[in-house]
């Protein structure tokens, strides 16, 4: 009478559904009640797609090893158990230490976790072997009840009847669950029409056009990019530093230390396009900061909690983020920097600290008395935080050339890269800390149902994400430094703000210009959207959501009222504990089914989290585990059913060969 339960997707965000099932049986899943736990990904357990191995060694993590856990700790606020893991810095020097030891099979990943620093940029080959044995850590935590089998194989379809056994199928066979979870992780949408008229240009003039897509994915598609060709790329994200990458170090162009501080030269090896970059602010995402805070940890949350959330949900009428929460939001950030900066560089102040903060507290982010407090006690302005500035780097300013833009965006890059290198600015560390802790409450406010669909679709999803990502989702700051090289070697060129694109059927090319030098433009053979993709529920490729979206058992995100309609392109889940709501039931969570990650309504942050920071996705994580394992030993209890785990007569196959069972 074993109940099985089948996860699709095993990789981040299925490892940790399945270390938080491990966490939690002691105390939902009686011994007398056997699970069979179905993994299913075409990917490496683990890995999954994103982080699996095979892929460019140049590509690396954004984040420093010590940053980088799938474990809970004693900061973390969930209901079950925690269970406290190394972060990949502590897995990497010290493997033998942790169970289940498996020598990495690559040499080059071993020798690089061999000295791997804790405030190191890992590869993602690096992140995959942590990854890995993440997963084998699931499994052997796992009760002797509780089996687990991995299926190198790709779900297509889901059905069966809301009160009954779930039929999941796989490419040639299928399996009977009593649940289904669908931790899919990031997926891919068919190009949004807004893409189609490029890609027909570049079709009929033998041109080359690249949608958003993950790096990882597209090296091959590169090749057709050819020497010196001149390419523009749109967007200066994280995925616009992947693909210069390839495109640069990938054809055989290396970096060399010139000996000034960290500064780069590039020799280039003559196989590189020439690329120009630009997007709306026009400038790259801030870097990451590789080192620690100076001064002790501030006390978060102190003004975005859930007393001041909750005061402004009873407010009568619809909601805006910007206008009603982000104040809060952006105090709450700011008391971060100030914090750190009065504890750990007290002489670039003019205040006592609790003199400061007793009238910090007193007054609104957007008042002109707390302008005046920051200015007095803080006398230099480049110690203050000014959000608007950060946003628009370049708002206002109109250059008379080209070669007037280039010096000065690499003028400022250079200055980006040198302040986040140095622990004299580490009021930025503070302020990102506390932008982390946003997230605690943001969800709230997001589930609340008390946002109005147009701020729901300008302030979170246009403008707050994108914030966010521009503030704290930067590359490493080694990367600045290589793209200061590149533009110095002549092989990047900047665009500036507010790029505008448009299709020259004249020539076969590409028009691209920005509004930082009036008039000027360049002409481009190649076009690559360089940010990553959105997934969209109407348009998506993962055949299980597609067939499900076609069958209307699930829904896609819509937030609607008077003035405005917002289709988020997420699948809507119940917050409390994932399931799918299915409009077959009337909109109500379905019982058997359940979605986890960044496709769905809940707008979860990363799988695995940077430690002691109270992760949401672990929070999420748990509670999900917890429902499924409550309604898994209810199913096993009550409804003896006998139903073959794994059936593959439909296709004639004598046994299960891809599904592998894992042994602790």
């Amino acid at each position: 009478m074993t109940a099985r339960l089948v996860i699709v997707g095993a990789g981040p965000r299925g490892t940790g559904l399945l270390e938080r099932i491990a966490a939690n049986a002691a105390e939902l899943l009686p011994s007398d009640r056997p699970l069979a736990i179905h993994l299913v990904d075409p990917y490496p357990p683990g890995a999954g797609r994103i982080w699996r191995h095979d892929q460019s060694p140049l590509l690396r993590m954004n984040s420093m090893a010590e940053d980088v856990t799938m474990f809970t700790d004693e900061r973390s606020t969930l209901e079950g158990p925690v269970r406290p893991g190394p972060s990949l810095a502590e897995w990497a020097v010290r493997q033998k230490e942790f169970a289940p030891y498996r020598e990495v099979a690559d040499p080059a990943v071993r020798a690089e976790l061999d000295t791997l620093a804790p405030t190191d940029f890992p590869t993602r080959r690096a992140q995959s072997a942590y990854l890995d044995w993440a997963f084998r850590r699931a499994v052997a935590d796992l009760p002797p009840h509780i089996t687990v089998a991995v299926h190198r194989d790709t779900v297509r379809r889901i059905d069966g009847p809301a009160d009954g056994p779930q039929t999941v199928h796989l490419g040639d066979r299928t399996i009977t669950a009593d649940h289904v979870a669908l931790t899919l992780g990031h997926l891919d949408s068919a190009p949004h029409p807004r893409h189609a008229a490029d890609t027909e240009f570049a079709a009929r003039h033998g041109r080359f056009h690249l949608p958003p897509a993950y790096s990882a994915d597209v090296a091959t598609e590169l090749a057709a990019i050819a020497p010196g060709e001149q390419v523009v790329l749109r967007g200066l994200g994280l995925a616009s530093v992947d693909l210069i990458a390839l495109l640069t170090e990938g054809r055989g162009g290396r970096f060399e230390p010139t000996g000034h501080g960290g500064a780069l030269r590039y020799r280039p090896s003559g196989r590189e396009p020439v690329l120009h970059l630009g997007s709306r602010r026009g400038v790259p995402y801030h870097s990451k900061t590789d080192y620690r805070l100076q001064g002790p940890r501030a006390p978060l949350p102190r003004y975005f909690d859930a007393a001041a959330v909750d005061a402004v949900l009873a407010a009568d009428g619809p909601l805006r983020l910007r206008r009603d929460f982000w104040p809060l939001m952006a105090k709450e950030i700011a008391f971060g920097h100030y914090h750190e900066l009065f504890h750990a560089h007290p002489g670039r102040t003019a205040l006592p600290w609790p003199r400061f903060l007793a009238w910090y507290d007193r007054h609104g982010w957007y008042t002109p008395e707390l302008t005046a407090l920051v200015a007095e006690a803080v006398p230099d302005p480049a110690d203050r935080i000014d959000f608007e500035r950060l946003d628009h780097p370049l708002a206002g300013l109109e250059l008379g050339s080209a070669e007037e833009l280039q010096a000065h965006l690499r003028e400022y890059v250079a200055a980006d890269a040198d302040r986040r290198a140095d622990p004299a600015h580490s009021a930025d560390l503070g302020a990102f800390y506390a932008l982390l802790s946003l997230f605690g409450q943001l969800q709230r406010v997001l589930t609340s149902g008390r946002l109005a669909a147009r701020s729901v679709a300008e302030d979170v999803d246009e403008w707050f994400f994108g914030y966010f990502s521009f503030l704290a989702s930067g590359p490493p700051g080694f990367r600045l430094r290589q793209l200061l090289a590149l533009s110095e070697a002549g092989v990047v060129r900047f665009l500036g703000a507010g790029v505008r694109i448009e299709r020259d059927e004249a020539t076969g090319s590409w028009r691209a210009g920005g509004s930082t030098v009036p008039g000027h433009t360049v002409h481009a053979t190649a076009l690559i959207e360089a940010y990553l993709p959105k997934h969209a529920l109407a348009r998506t490729l993962d055949p299980v959501l597609r067939e499900l979206h076609r069958a209307g058992r699930i829904v896609e995100e819509v937030v609607s009222d008077r003035d405005y309609t917002h289709r988020s392109g997420l699948v809507t889940i119940a917050p409390a504990d994932g399931r799918l709501l299915d409009p077959a039931l009337g909109g109500a969570p379905h019982p058997r089914r359940t979605a986890l990650g960044p496709h769905t309504s809940l707008r979860t942050a990363a799988a695995f989290a940077r430690p002691r920071t109270d992760s949401p996705g672990f929070r999420q994580n748990d509670a999900a585990a917890r429902a499924l394992l409550r309604a898994l030993a209810d199913v096993n209890s009550a409804t003896p059913h006998g139903f073959p785990a794994v059936n593959t007569s439909p296709v004639g196959a004598a046994s299960d060969q891809r599904g592998t069972t894992v042994a602790a």
